[in-house]
């Protein structure tokens, strides 16, 4: 049952966003074609045009990922949908699972797609070697390679989004129990979830910062802090997020285990 679940959701969820994948990938080709014409002012300023409108369709990915797998939530499990989900023979912790594997993997698709886009767009010897100065010397930190840095900061990026995802879902979740303006109490509950997780990333850092004045130099100077310290705060980050996610899955489970008021 798992994955009919699943299939269902994956393919609402692509539905919507597959345009954007589509458009994302069309405008960073257009961007590499145009911009690596030389001597033609024309061809540099559709170049740059691409350019912005392959940033918009990036932006897009996202928004529209994070907002259908909001309504697909809702609609599926509040809504009128909602009737006939609740008359499966699963458990609610199975319906919750199947949300938040959906949310997972089409996540990880849209980060993958943006980094697609980012590359045939931007890839260049030039900006190859902007990127070498500023992330070889975090890299030989890490004991690591160029690409392992930047697959490392992807990887937070999609534990960041996942981590507002989730906390969206505990926004519906708490906001379809209050008797009247059940959306806009989701919005609201969602927003100072996601508060509560970023203020425990944060505390995590600080604690730790208490024990390393290397790392204390993060919150109480401007100064360009030990390039040994980001290797640490790249890895906390990582753990500190992966925590937050676990943590929030258990919570929510709970929650939506208590019972569910449909519209």
């Amino acid at each position: 049952m798992l994955k009919k679940l699943l299939k269902y959701d994956l393919v609402y969820i692509f539905k919507g966003v597959n345009v954007f994948y589509i458009l994302s990938i069309f405008f960073a080709l257009l961007t590499r074609i145009f911009l690596s014409i030389e001597g033609s002012f024309i061809f540099n300023v559709i170049g740059k045009i691409c350019s912005g409108v392959t940033i918009s369709m990036i932006f897009n990915i996202i928004i529209n990922n994070l907002m259908r797998l909001w309504v697909r939530f809702k609609n599926n499990l509040y809504g009128d949908e909602s009737y006939l989900t609740h008359t499966l023979p699963i458990k609610k912790s199975t319906l919750y699972k199947s949300k938040i594997i959906s949310a997972f993997i089409t996540l990880f698709v849209s980060v993958l797609v943006i980094g697609i886009s980012l590359f045939i767009a931007y890839y260049s010897k030039e900006n190859l070697m902007i990127l070498k100065n500023v992330l070889l010397p975090i890299a030989n930190a890490y004991g690591g390679t160029i690409m392992q840095i930047i697959l490392a900061a992807l990887f937070i990026i999609f534990l960041e989004l996942a981590n507002g995802l989730q906390a969206g879902y505990t926004g519906v979740i708490l906001g379809h129990k209050m008797n009247n303006v059940k959306v806009g109490f989701s919005v609201l509950y969602g927003f100072i979830a996601y508060l509560l997780t970023q203020v425990f990333v944060l505390l995590i850092l600080f604690i730790c910062a208490l024990f390393n004045s290397d790392l204390m130099n993060l919150f109480n100077t401007t100064q360009i802090i030990n390039v040994d310290i980001l290797k640490f705060v790249l890895v906390l980050s990582i753990i500190t997020y992966t925590i937050t996610i676990v943590i929030g899955y258990i919570v929510n489970i709970k929650l939506f285990n208590q019972g569910v008021n449909v519209d």
